[in-house]
């Protein structure tokens, strides 16, 4: 649907990206319930875009990512967001955000917001966005330069490294909130406790979900048959694989596993030249960014998926990561950190082994107590099946979503 015809526009930073399936995934179950809307992101597609299989291939409006590569659609933009009713409006709020974070983002985001406002149809009624920093500040502009409401996605990095002021402006002012995890949950309301904030969990698709749990007998005590352990996460400091690969390193000589880690990012080089250093290459493989479905058969094929999840150096953390529920749904025991969002849907000893974060030690020795017991593995995995599945359904998330736009948009 174009932005002319939808009475609904959603942003989003970037389209599409593999890190970001799970938008994806909410937009295609939000058409499944007849929700009409344009899509417009901040950036175009990021190199993973190739390993990602979509469903729908929405048509996507790109807004100019930088303002001078485009400077006469930015300058027709502006001339036209200065006719319309709340031009003086979206320009006072700006002009105190500039104040207080001075540079070309946020000018840059202005800009964006005046293009987004040009583009979009009369019939509009109503701007949401994924993610609270910056598609939650051109949405914000440019709902104020039409006069019409928005609301805003609040997941992980953008819960825990917007600037404080930043949050309560765009949270306070929106139709409402919503966000994925218990922790980024507690701190919004904290910052804006007058926002109405609805806790939505992404979920996992029916499909996904295999009603039996991995039956493997492998215990760590043959070399010919070593625990399999899988992880699944991009290469940034947040994920704490660098503790994953010394956890690694400390089983040797106490128990046989081989880790097979999925997922890209900037410091996959740096953990190459680790697993090196470590003298893991027989132990340890990274295969780089994965389709999806390549990701769900090693975990099929797993015995112990670890998420490592830790709190990097500007505060960024994980929300609730889909693959921690994909490997659930799939039968898999997970041992994850305590760090973010994890903890919703790892409760240690039941659904899970959860372990304190950046603990290598703490971490080798649950991976290793839960090599030598199967059953234990097999209980946990059960437990997550009971428990997390009913409890993390995309649909429910999903009819959830759809019942907040279409009260704030005003459609059936």
């Amino acid at each position: 649907m174009t932005a002319a015809e939808a009475p609904l526009a959603i942003v989003v930073k970037g389209y599409p990206r593999l890190s970001e399936t799970f938008i994806a995934r909410e937009l295609a179950g939000l058409q499944c319930r007849g929700i009409a809307f344009s899509l417009h992101a901040l950036r175009r597609p990021s190199a993973d875009a190739r390993l990602t299989r979509y469903e729908p291939r929405l048509a996507c409006d790109y807004l100019p990512e930088y303002l001078h590569e485009a400077p006469l659609v930015v300058a027709r933009a502006v001339a036209v967001a200065a006719t319309l009713p709340g031009f003086a409006t979206a320009a006072r709020a700006f002009r105190r955000d500039l104040a207080r974070d001075p540079g070309r983002a946020r000018v840059r985001r202005f800009g964006q917001a005046c293009v987004l406002a040009q583009r979009l149809g009369t019939d509009v009624r109503h701007i949401h966005c994924h993610f609270a920093h910056s598609p939650a500040s051109v949405t914000r502009y440019a709902a104020l330069l039409l006069e019409i409401g928005y609301s805003v996605s609040a997941h992980a990095k953008d819960v825990w490294t917007t600037p404080d002021w930043d949050l309560r402006d765009k949270l306070s002012e929106a139709a409402f909130v919503v966000t994925c995890n218990s922790a980024a949950r507690e701190r919004l309301l904290g910052l804006t406790p007058g926002c109405r904030l609805s806790l939505v969990h992404h979920g996992v698709a029916a499909k996904l979900v295999r009603p039996s749990v991995s039956p493997s007998t492998r215990d760590g005590s043959d070399a010919g048959a070593a625990v399999r352990l899988v992880s699944v996460a991009r290469a940034v400091e947040k994920k704490g694989l660098h503790h994953l690969l010394e956890a690694v390193a400390r089983l040797a000589g106490r128990v046989h596993v081989e880790l097979a880690h999925f997922g890209d990012g900037p410091l996959l080089g740096r953990l190459q030249e680790h697993v090196v250093s470590l003298g893991l290459q027989s132990a340890v493989t990274l295969h780089g960014g994965r389709p999806h479905d390549e990701i769900i058969t090693a975990m099929d094929g797993a015995d112990i998926l670890v998420f490592p999840a830790d709190v990097a150096a500007d505060g960024d953390r994980d929300g609730l990561p889909n693959v921690v529920l994909e490997a659930q749904a799939r039968g898999l025991c997970v041992v994850a950190c305590d760090a973010g969002g994890v903890g919703d849907a790892v409760h240690d000893g039941v659904t899970g082994a959860l372990v304190p974060r950046g603990d290598p030690e703490a971490l080798a020795r649950r991976i290793e107590a839960l090599c030598r017991q199967p059953h234990e593995r097999a209980r946990m995995a059960r437990g997550a099946l009971e428990m997390n599945v009913p409890l993390f359904d995309a649909a429910r998330g999903h009819d959830q979503i759809a019942a907040l736009l279409r009260q704030a948009a005003g459609v059936a």
